[in-house]
């Protein structure tokens, strides 16, 4: 069973119900299937915690691990897994776990990767991490939730996505040929503002640094962009 935990990222910020991750992992150990989580995009302190696993207490047999492993700063990845997975592999004759990256220790990577890592006991950024969400989450509410055109806004941490709808009552989309996530992006980059959309599902994935006045001025001009283009 292969999951991004908390959150489906590329599906449109996906945010699972409380509880589901664990059921999961319960179903999993009772019919003896593999758990591999991806906390590419939701791991190192992206949704308030430092593995998204972690907030339902799941530990799974595998693990994947990019992006904020470096900070993003340069390309690295890791993957991990239990004892009794590593050991499994040295009862054959060849008695070798075969597995790597291709770019598996870059000596630059790494050391960007220790670097990021200091930060989070030297600022306590999961604490940053907490705290930014909150206001976030107060100022979507304040300036993006009235809006006619958002039908849904969901929050993990520090992953939003803001759901574009022609009419919120029904949750009926706009006309695909519109394009107008894309749209918004573009009018809040004339603002000084890069985000991407998944379709009409407008993302804001903030590095975990940023300060309450930069939240602001992200939410301000995405509400901006969709009274203006919408």
């Amino acid at each position: 069973m292969i999951v991004e935990p908390r959150v489906q990222g590329a599906a449109g910020i996906i945010v699972h119900p409380p509880g589901y991750l664990a059921g999961v992992a319960a179903l999993c150990r009772r019919y003896d299937v593999l758990l591999i989580c991806d906390e590419v995009a939701t791991g190192f302190g992206r949704t308030g915690e430092l593995f998204a696993c972690q907030s339902e207490g799941v530990s799974p047999d595998l693990m994947t691990l990019a992006k904020g492993l470096s900070g993003g700063y340069l390309p690295l990845a890791a993957t991990l897994t239990t004892e009794a997975i590593f050991e499994a592999f040295l009862d054959g004759p060849e008695r070798t776990f075969f597995h790597g990256h291709s770019y598996t220790g870059n000596p630059l990577a790494c050391a960007a990767g220790l670097a990021s890592l200091r930060l989070f006991g030297e600022r306590d950024l999961l604490a940053q991490v907490r705290a930014r969400a909150r206001r976030a989450q107060e100022l979507l509410a304040q300036h993006l939730a009235p809006l006619e055109a958002v039908g849904d806004i969901r929050q993990c941490g520090l992953m939003i996505g803001v759901e574009l709808v022609a009419d919120r009552q029904t949750r009926r989309p706009f006309p695909p040929e519109r394009r107008l996530g894309a749209a918004v992006c573009r009018a809040a980059r004339a603002r000084g503002v890069i985000l991407r959309p998944l379709g009409d599902v407008v993302v804001l994935m903030p590095p975990l640094s940023i300060t309450d006045d930069e939240l602001a001025a992200i939410v301000d001009a995405v509400a901006h962009s969709i009274r203006t283009t919408v």
